[in-house]
């Protein structure tokens, strides 16, 4: 597989079925999310921005996708939302989620959000260095922020302030 080879395209509600497998791949890990079951579409679509939702598909499968979610419904935060990138278990390790990262900025920018987050466990360190490569930095580190299955977890804080959006 090249990268060349990955086509992203948006996100549509037929997809949700494929974007809930893989998501549900993602809860598995144990590293993801706080989530534990993966929510209905209703649910997900209604969490989620309307627009920057996009799907990687490699020889007609769905190997990933990514979105946004606002941070909160106040206008003063309508520029900032939190990144969501899922990459599908057998395609893991390819370069989709620097394909799908840098086209969520991209999108993200063209939509007129200035900052982009995520809350990370530690653990993941793949998504971190993801996270990183695009320009997210380490902002904090949230001490036993929740517990998952009894057991206190730690999250770390990334930012991303857009270069071309918010800079006036």
């Amino acid at each position: 597989m090249t990268t060349a080879s990955v086509k992203l395209r948006a996100m549509t509600p037929d997809d949700w079925p494929e974007v809930a497998r893989i998501y549900d791949e993602g809860l598995k890990t144990g590293n993801a999310t706080f989530q534990q079951v993966v929510p209905t579409w209703e649910e997900w679509n209604t969490g989620h921005v309307q627009s920057c939702r996009m799907v990687a598909i490699i020889e007609g499968t769905m190997a990933g996708w990514a979105a946004l979610s606002a941070v909160s419904s106040r206008a003063v935060y309508a520029g900032v939302a939190e990144v969501s990138v899922y990459i599908g278990k057998d395609f893991r390790g390819m370069r989709i989620g620097n394909r799908l990262m840098k086209n969520l900025i991209d999108e993200s920018e063209k939509e007129s959000f200035w900052t982009l987050q995520s809350s990370i466990f530690p653990e993941n360190e793949a998504s971190i260095k993801l996270h990183e490569k695009y320009g997210l930095r380490t902002i904090g580190y949230r001490e036993k922020v929740g517990k998952m299955d009894g057991v206190w977890r730690d999250t770390v804080i990334m930012e991303r302030r857009s270069k071309v959006v918010g800079i006036d």
